[in-house]
């Protein structure tokens, strides 16, 4: 398996590279937002931003790659992610960080599609669910280690947004010097919402509470940390357990779902969320480890919502329409990341820090009511006819081409 990896480890690089200065670039952003003072509201903005831009990459990155060839429009995306990090260092403001976190989202998405395309092109039938894993194991060892960088940082100087830029030019040095062939055209994918609420209303209505619950927690759980007095190292933890522990969950939770009707997996991941959720409201924890291990649970069942909705929608498309569809659902959880952290920065603002899990909870309130609703109204399909889960990155790091190297549209 090693030996045929090998040829991959220049795209691989590239990829952990291009993650650890995401990771970076994440948190680096809102840590010094609050040491500056920054609201909750404008910080929660941030996070609106990146998924705007996020989903813009998504849909416009294939047209630009058309134009430029992959080499040079990874370079140039790589490039201006550093340039967009570097010029947050020298104009700390919210209203300067806002439209710049837009851009990085959009660059940032656009690097992945073209690691993942290029990784697509190169893996025949063979070795593909080896080759998706690792490079899952790599995106979250790399999203995860660029937040523990930050670990002790001192965050009133531009130290670390220079570590995060060097981490984004580090990225296009492998792909720049690889050898290997440029890839075909990437995958397009277009937003048709009526298509996929006649597939799956359940899936639809879901990934968008999901994308606005998680879009919310992933911009501001910082910030919560912070305003109840949490220290920097705790706060860091804060952001990266929830999803390592998603990453864990996606093992029990996605073998249960194969097993079992996965709208009723969905709504026991849905009540453990609610749960969650509640003992923040309730208990009001105060120390780290209580609000580690709270963190923890709410981040194992949040993290693991979305590959569960993802597989039911499958288990009802046509024969063909697989990629489409996860595409199409990539997007509109996108759009649901883009309301979360605007609704999310704006209860904390009005209510406090403990308003993030409340808006959190109704959005997962929503998706268990809808899904009986239509567990009632419609049957499961057959065993036959059910897709196997598949353990895919956290959805603020997939891409279209996520699903088209997980579900094979490479060279057999």
């Amino acid at each position: 398996m090693t030996r045929r990896l090998f040829p991959l480890s220049a795209l691989l690089l590239g990829s952990l590279f291009l993650l650890i200065a995401g990771g970076i670039n994440g948190l680096i952003l809102p840590i010094r937002g609050l040491s500056e003072g920054f609201s909750a509201f404008s910080l929660g903005l941030l996070g609106t931003g990146w998924a705007a831009g996020y989903v813009l990459g998504c849909i416009y990155t294939p047209v630009l790659v058309a134009g430029a060839g992959h080499i040079r429009m990874f370079s140039v995306l790589a490039a201006t992610a550093a340039i967009v990090l570097l010029l947050s260092a020298m104009f700390p403001s919210p209203w300067v960080w806002i439209p710049l976190r837009g851009v990085s989202g959009f660059c940032f998405a656009g690097a992945a599609m073209i690691v993942e395309s290029w990784l697509n092109e190169e893996v025949d039938s063979s070795i593909r669910g080896q080759v998706f894993g690792t490079y899952t194991m790599i995106n979250l060892a790399g999203s995860t280690g660029g937040q523990l960088l930050l670990i002790g940082a001192d965050v009133s100087t531009a130290w670390y947004f220079m570590l995060g830029a060097i981490f984004y030019c580090l990225a296009l040095i492998p792909t720049a010097i690889s050898t290997r062939r440029a890839p075909a055209p990437l995958f397009e994918v277009k937003l048709k919402l009526l298509q996929l609420w006649q597939n799956s209303p359940v899936a639809v209505f879901a990934v968008l509470m999901i994308g606005i619950s998680n879009g919310g927690f992933a911009a501001l759980a910082p910030v919560y940390a912070q305003r109840i007095g949490l220290n920097l190292t705790t706060i860091v933890l804060f952001s990266s357990l929830p999803i390592l522990a998603g990453a864990a969950a996606q093992i029990p939770v996605g073998r249960a779902s194969d097993r079992f009707d996965r709208r009723k997996v969905l709504v026991l991941t849905a009540l453990i969320a609610i749960a969650a959720g509640s003992g923040f409201l309730f208990m009001q924890p105060e120390t780290a480890n209580a609000n580690l291990l709270l963190g923890a649970a709410l981040g194992a069942m949040i993290y693991a919502m979305y590959p569960i909705v993802v597989a039911h929608a499958n288990d009802h498309a046509r024969p063909g329409d697989y990629i489409t569809t996860s595409g199409g659902l990539l997007l509109v959880f996108g759009i649901g990341s883009i309301i979360g952290p605007f609704i999310g920065g704006l209860a904390i603002t009005l209510s406090g820090p403990l308003a993030l899990f409340v808006t959190m909870m109704g959005a997962h309130l929503l998706i268990l009511l809808f899904s009986i609703w239509r567990i009632l109204r419609r049957e499961k399909p057959d065993m036959a006819d059910k897709g196997i889960f598949q353990n895919i990155p956290p959805a603020r790091h997939s891409t279209p081409e996520t699903g088209v190297l997980a579900g094979g549209q490479g060279p057999d």
